[in-house]
């Protein structure tokens, strides 16, 4: 595949305390199958959908088994000059620019508001090797208490355009690259528990969604909103067994007008 533009959300990945238990959820609700497991980078293990990389999981350093969360890496020509603009736009990195072999570049970093995001230079490993297909990535949102600072952030450091939902009840931002969605930002209301975290939700493509989020909870998943009918397509929010958060979408199964957006001022 062709190296990404810089800003496009390019890969995923999940540190999880039971990497065997989290095999056996995701492989049972996204239908993933896993790569072996590269001791030298911390038991890195790829997944794939259909025999194409699509995410990956890996324990926790010791000392740093928190919560499991999602994280999407945005692409980046230059992963340091990519973290330099991180620094200027009043975000904090966590970790690197830091060499992984000869795969890429990657950093860790926090935006103002909270939310923690990857970025990566391509190297052999480039990303995702399919997207909006049955079990992988299709798309993402911030989602934020503190919206103005992440707007304010995110096109300082990628070359996004900002366009605003016009909903009174939603107050819902897309970040555009050369006209294209590259990421939504969503205000967090009072519909989210107060210990919810700022974060970006990742999205993963399945064939029925109502049945993905059966499966889910059957493993043991919390099923948090729907599943619902969109114009995007029918999606559901959930909870993985370690209380890793992601949504399932079915993008066949559509309802409902397109929302009217304006240019964010």
């Amino acid at each position: 595949m062709a190296v990404q533009p810089e800003g496009t959300p390019c890969w995923a990945d999940a540190m999880f305390s039971d990497v065997e238990g989290a095999k056996s959820f995701y492989g049972d609700v996204l239908g993933w199958t896993f790569g072996e497991s590269s001791s030298e980078y911390g038991n890195y293990t790829q997944c794939y959908a259909n025999g194409k990389a699509v995410a990956a999981v890996v324990p926790p350093p010791p000392g740093q088994e928190d919560r499991s969360q999602w994280c999407l890496y945005f692409a980046s020509p230059d992963a340091a000059a990519t973290a330099g603009r991180i620094r200027e736009a009043g975000g904090e990195l966590l970790l690197g620019p830091t060499r992984v072999g000869e795969s890429g570049t990657m950093c860790l970093a926090r935006d103002p508001g909270g939310v923690v995001f990857g970025v990566w230079q391509g190297g052999t490993h480039e990303g995702f090797e399919a997207m909006a297909e049955p079990g992988a990535y299709c798309w993402a949102e911030v989602l934020t208490r503190e919206p103005d600072r992440s707007d304010a952030f995110f096109p300082a450091v990628f070359p996004y355009r900002a366009k605003q939902m016009e909903d009174e009840h939603v107050d819902f931002r897309l970040f555009d690259l050369g006209g294209d969605p590259a990421l939504g930002r969503m205000r967090m209301t009072e519909d989210f528990p107060p210990e919810a975290a700022p974060c970006i939700n990742v999205y993963f493509t399945v064939p029925d969604c109502d049945d993905a989020v059966a499966r889910a909870t059957e493993l043991g998943g919390v099923l948090r909103s729907g599943p619902m009918d969109t114009p995007f397509g029918r999606f559901a929010a959930l909870s993985d067994p370690q209380g890793a958060d992601f949504s399932v979408i079915d993008i066949t199964k559509t309802a409902g007008e397109m929302p009217n957006l304006k240019p964010a001022p």
